[in-house]
């Protein structure tokens, strides 16, 4: 589909999300692993996925967030912590952000 920006979306999926963000790193858009019925905590490991990772990103100039607060600023409650994670360029994050916001 299209977004704000007008520009068609596409899907891709390396498989590898040290290989997806380098991708959305050179060539934009987002990487998403959002939160869903059978995992509603997310997939990935906040302290050695998702915040690592998030803070490339944001030092790249992007976003990264759960949906409704910014990876950076979660407070982890466990080591071996979950959280649903959308992150890469800016604008398409911040479009992400927009949505769930309206569906809310």
């Amino acid at each position: 589909g299209k977004g704000r920006s007008g520009i068609k979306f596409t899907s891709r999926y390396i498989g590898s999300m040290v290989a997806d963000i380098h991708r959305t790193l050179l060539y934009g858009g987002v990487f998403g692993s959002p939160a869903d019925t059978e995992r509603p905590d997310g997939k990935l490991h906040l302290l050695y996925e998702a915040a690592p990772m998030s803070f490339i990103v944001e030092q790249a100039g992007g976003l990264s967030t759960t949906g409704e607060e910014r990876v950076m600023e979660i407070i982890p409650q466990v080591v071996h912590q979950r959280t649903p994670v959308i992150m890469g360029s800016r604008d398409d994050v911040q479009e992400v952000i927009d949505a769930y916001a309206a569906s809310a």
